[in-house]
């Protein structure tokens, strides 16, 4: 099916209404990852949900003008620009959220949601549970994770394992325009707080979205079959892991790639009932390997199963903004490659 053009937009929701869809206008859509996915979800539910707003800083890229076009047709009180302010603005949304809102909160980059990590911890996350239930907080934190290219060390940071110690947080890592916009569908619906961790090379990637597409959170996805070895990956890393996965096919080798779309919660029945077939693991990520998630991932199938487990990351060092330093903080097929032959 093609791509429909509507009201000057490259797409339009499906999903206006549960099973009913505006007259000539597909449920596939082709979009941008990222960025315009986000337009699509949130475009999607707030002619529907009074509860749901968006709070967002202006700035010069995508995301702030989708926001701003949001804005002008949705106004200011459903669609907030803010001062730059962190904090305030993470505080802000957790207060609405306790209100009874349904807050999308946009903080650019996970680098500078840091300036509102207490928010986020030690409110967000704690609230339900300290209070005994009475109040929860359904908070969409949109905190985009990886590497920037020429951006260096303070723009480029995957803190998603960070997020993903945090009880009380759900952790979303989608890795394809159509996980992009089911997953933050399925993030808006949820009533707890989600971290919803796009990367940033993402933002510009195309491919076709069902918006009809129900994806649960916590599922993961066989991107690709096999059976002498299992790749677990999430993020921008699927592609060089399904590049890689075709360099062992071409001498002979079939390896199963795993994305894992959430990382909290994630997939453990998948990931195990893989590699009880394949007998071997691979976890790959482009944040740093040393306290990566994928050392949760390893030690989870190595304490089931006891089979042979590598993992490949990014060295223990700030990405640099030239671009061969940021080249070593990179994953490379090569060395997926290299690290898969090594369980063989």
């Amino acid at each position: 099916m093609t791509a429909n053009v509507v009201d000057g937009y490259r797409f339009t929701p499906a999903d206006l209404k549960v099973g009913q869809r505006r007259p000539g206008i597909s449920a596939f859509m082709r979009i941008r990852d990222g960025a315009y996915s986000l337009e699509a979800a949130i475009r999607s539910h707030i002619p529907h949900y009074d509860e749901i707003v968006a709070v967002y800083n202006r700035c010069t890229d995508d995301t702030p003008d989708i926001l701003a076009r949001l804005q002008q047709e949705f106004g200011a009180d459903r669609v907030i620009d803010t001062p730059i302010s962190e904090a305030n603005i993470m505080g802000a949304a957790v207060g609405m959220a306790l209100a009874g809102l349904r807050p999308v909160v946009e903080m650019r980059v996970v680098d500078f949601a840091l300036c509102a990590i207490d928010e986020i911890v030690n409110q967000a996350a704690k609230n339900r549970f300290m209070f005994g239930g009475q109040g929860r907080v359904p908070l969409v934190m949109r905190l985009p994770i990886g590497i920037w290219s020429a951006s260096a060390a303070q723009h480029s940071q995957s803190l998603e394992a960070w997020f993903a110690h945090i009880p009380g947080l759900v952790v979303i890592t989608p890795a394809t325009a159509q996980d992009n916009h089911g997953l933050l569908k399925a993030a808006l619906a949820s009533g707890d707080p989600v971290v919803y961790m796009e990367h940033k090379e993402l933002w510009g990637v195309e491919g076709e979205v069902d918006g009809d597409a129900a994806i649960a959170i916590g599922q993961a996805r066989i991107a690709r079959a096999g059976d002498r070895l299992t790749i677990v990956t999430w993020s921008r890393a699927l592609q060089p892991c399904l590049d890689a996965a075709d360099a062992l096919a071409a001498d002979g080798v079939s390896a199963e790639v795993i994305d894992l779309r959430s990382l909290w919660p994630w997939d453990r029945d998948a990931v195990l009932a893989s590699t009880r077939r394949t007998g071997r693991l691979l976890v790959v990520h482009e944040a740093v390997r040393a306290a990566g998630f994928g050392a949760e991932v390893a030690a989870t199938v190595a304490e089931a199963l006891t089979i042979p487990v590598r993992r490949v990351g990014a060295p223990r060092i700030p990405v640099g903004y030239s671009r061969p330093l940021e080249e070593v903080s990179r994953l490379s097929v090569a060395a997926i490659v290299a690290s898969a032959r090594s369980l063989l």
